[in-house]
């Protein structure tokens, strides 16, 4: 039985923080984007100003680097319909840094897929319904599920999934997509790919559209399913915890997010700007950050019934759903079905 998911070892992470070094960091080279999701965290807006050039963003992942990331996470906007992403891809593959790109699949085309295969970058593909109504729903414009499904297939044709061509599928979990989630999962394991299945963080686009919302006791049934199948058929074995399905985040212990305009924040839940690399270099935000270090020293930090839960050893909960349904970004998870009393 293997256990699932962790993508840095406890040691690594202990190292990581001692020595106020990264693992990983997630960047947005731009926040434009073509789809109009109904759960996104990024605030609906009609122009971007004062984005990173590509110097800018360049430098920044290489302090990325040399502050010990192995990793970077690229998100949005929408990143294949960025003009400079082959660029960007090769800089990062030059300077020996790992890829994981998010993508709904716009701009992967037959050319960007095989460049993403020949560079090995993990791909996620965000598809939240089989359905075509539905996915075109939640994502907010029409033909979207077509646009997925066209780029599912030349991920396909250029040699995703495989051994090491990493391909995943990222589904938030609501009310629209929940009764096929189950079936879903399976198809994803049965495809060699990876499900990256989540609770929505109720933030922007997700507090105009309460009716997404599935409450924590169904969530839990969920994930004890989930769990249960896992172990039962595809020989994994997890704890089920959320927010995360068969994984658990712990990202701010090791890593940041850069916005396209060059705010540092802890994560895209926790949008608390800590600086602009503008004004200050990575390595001195993060070490001078007061949010940063509590975060870090979350075991003393955290609040309410995270700090006493059996879990607290190796969960924080959602920084961000604490953030941003109490404003306190140490407050209990108020999503957790661990944390809910009763009535």
């Amino acid at each position: 039985m293997q256990l699932y998911n962790l993508e840095f070892t406890e040691e690594e992470i202990k190292k990581a923080v001692a020595e106020d070094r990264l693992l990983s960091m997630e960047i947005e080279f731009s926040r434009i984007c073509n789809f109009r999701c109904s759960y996104c965290y990024v605030p609906e807006q009609q122009e971007c100003k004062g984005e990173l050039s590509r110097d800018e963003i360049k430098d920044v992942l290489l302090q990325a680097k040399e502050l010990g990331a192995k990793k970077i996470i690229i998100l949005g906007g929408e990143p294949s319909i960025y003009p400079h992403l082959p660029e960007m891809l090769n800089f990062l593959n030059d300077h020996g840094l790992e890829i994981e790109l998010f993508t709904n699949g716009t701009g992967v085309d037959a050319k960007l897929a095989k460049l993403l295969a020949e560079l090995k970058v993990r791909v996620v593909l965000k598809l939240n319904s089989r359905n075509r109504e539905i996915q075109d729903r939640l994502a907010g414009r029409g033909g979207a599920y077509d646009i997925i499904q066209t780029a599912f297939a030349n991920l396909k044709d250029a040699g995703y999934p495989s051994d090491d061509l990493f391909l995943a599928l990222s589904t938030v979990i609501c009310q629209p997509n929940f009764d096929e989630l189950v079936d879903m999962w399976k198809w994803v394991r049965d495809q060699k790919m990876e499900p990256y299945f989540e609770v929505i963080t109720p933030q922007e686009n997700a507090l105009d559209n309460l009716w997404l919302a599935v409450d924590s006791i169904k969530l839990k049934e969920l994930f004890v399913e989930l769990s249960r199948i896992d172990r039962e058929q595809y020989g994994w074995d997890w704890e089920p915890q959320p927010p995360l399905v068969g994984n658990r985040c712990m990202r701010h212990q090791v890593s940041c997010l850069v916005t396209a305009t060059g705010d540092v924040t802890p994560c895209v839940g926790v949008t608390i700007p800590l600086d602009n690399i503008r004004n200050n270099k990575l390595g001195h935000i993060l070490k001078n950050s007061e949010v940063v270090q509590n975060l870090k020293n979350y075991r003393e930090m955290i609040k309410g019934e995270c700090r006493d839960c059996d879990k607290a050893s190796e969960c924080y909960g959602c920084r961000g759903a604490a953030y941003q349904l109490t404003g306190d970004y140490l407050a209990s998870d108020p999503t957790c079905w661990r944390n809910q009393k009763p009535e």
